[in-house]
């Protein structure tokens, strides 16, 4: 077997990790208007590229296609002029954001006189390993390049002539700026560069997955880097005995068919029995309009023409229009059903009773719990955030939509005057 291609490969990634960290001391001296002033810069390189980005998503769609990829899997792939206007839209608002590096989180000062501050500021090099969506590739560096840090961006073979060109556009508006182009740097190679970037302690500061739930259980279980884990979106609906059912209605539609291959997508439903009887056939019979396919539990067949749901199916996050809906007996056979299938990500409920929509929120364990709202809200951008690195659903350092904060850590900054212990 020739390895001298691999080999090459891998050296290539270490030569890049070591440029963004001599780009991160950069980044970490930085002041907000140099920041601001690269950003505005990217967005316009971005935006001033739309025709050769447009050209190398074709090729990467028309890929996808050829190959039988899924119709879920290339919408996350494609680009359009208005997605490229709101990958740029996202790029200014990050830059109006306030700069969180610098905030104090906390300080006080000793009896002696000695001030104690923690402070926020970059972790340095940031990593992201992440499936099919371009748009990543500018939300992350526009995020990473705000909160000081610099951005190794490693993204699939699937969109390997997108994230290209967008990478190039973005490294042309750093180029015009104060800040050095290798603050971001979309790594590529093969299999054996992942590794290499999972390897990377002392490196890369740490490591960020986004994608399928493949991906990201390889990097959290593999990774010698800290990982921020992103999860998977197997979201739930609860339609309460007191909810509204039109507005129950106009939720599931919002949340299942507006988009249906994004994670904070909705796949599950599950309605309160009292409700049952009169709700279904109507929701079953506006989800069929809307081209949605049920999975459905005997109760619910009971009411329409539709599959039966399987433990599979409870566990999905399906990513197209699929659904899976059942009747529970009461709220505590709602939350049980959630507790064991959910993923952690977005959970509604849809009620007006105010009690039982606080017992949702407070037994609901996941990073983001709604009250008569769609899931589809849970995005950065939704939150004022700009874009989002990732919603993360895991409870360490961070949860939910990440966005400049997130992407920041502290230091502890002493100040006295010749003070001793």
């Amino acid at each position: 077997m020739d390895t001298s291609s691999t080999t090459g490969d891998v050296h290539a990634f270490t030569a890049q990790a070591a440029q963004a960290r001599t780009a991160s001391r950069v980044l970490n001296r930085a002041t907000r208007a140099d920041k601001d002033a690269a950003l505005q810069a990217m967005a316009d390189a971005l935006a001033a590229a739309e025709g050769t980005v447009l050209a190398a998503n074709a090729r990467d769609v028309e890929a996808a296609e050829q190959s039988g990829t899924a119709a879920a899997f290339v919408d996350r792939l494609r680009l359009t002029p208005e997605r490229i206007a709101g990958m740029v839209d996202g790029i200014r608002q990050i830059a109006g954001l306030p700069d969180p590096v610098g905030d104090v989180v906390r300080g006080w000062t000793n009896p002696n006189g000695v001030q104690v501050r923690q402070v926020r500021v970059p972790f340095g090099v940031v990593g992201m390993i992440y499936e099919a969506r371009p748009n990543v590739t500018a939300d992350a560096a526009a995020i990473a390049c705000k909160s000081g840090n610099a951005a190794l961006l490693r993204g699939s073979s699937t969109a390997v002539h997108s994230n290209t060109a967008v990478a190039e556009a973005l490294r042309t508006g750093l180029a015009n700026s104060a800040l050095p182009p290798d603050a971001v740097q979309l790594v590529l190679g093969g299999r054996e560069v992942t590794r290499a970037m999972m390897a990377a302690r002392g490196l890369v500061d740490v490591l960020i997955p986004r994608g399928g739930a493949g991906l990201i259980n390889t990097v959290v279980q593999e990774s010698q880097v800290p990982v921020i884990e992103t999860g998977t979106g197997n979201c739930h609906l609860v339609v309460d005995s007191s909810a509204d059912l039109a507005m129950a209605t106009e939720l599931i539609i919002n949340a299942k068919v507006q988009r249906p291959s994004v994670c904070n997508a909705l796949e599950t439903v599950l309605v309160l029995a009292d409700v049952a009887e009169t709700y279904l056939p109507e929701l079953l019979g506006v989800l069929a309009e809307q081209g949605v396919t049920v999975h459905g539990d005997d109760r619910v067949r009971a009411h329409g023409n539709v599959l039966a749901v399987t433990d599979e199916d409870w566990a999905q996050e399906y990513g197209s229009l699929d659904l899976a809906v059942g009747v529970v007996d009461d709220l505590d056979a709602a939350l049980d059903h959630i507790a064991r299938w959910s993923t952690g990500h977005s959970e509604t409920i849809v009620t007006a009773d105010l009690a039982n929509a606080d017992r949702f929120v407070a037994e609901v364990d996941a990073a983001a719990v709604l009250v008569n709202a769609s899931s589809r809200f849970v995005d950065g951008g939704e939150f004022g955030f700009g874009a989002e690195i990732g919603i993360s659903t895991q409870k360490l350092h961070a949860r939910g939509p990440m966005g400049l904060p997130e992407m920041t850590s502290t230091k502890y900054v002493v100040t006295g005057h010749g003070q001793t212990r």
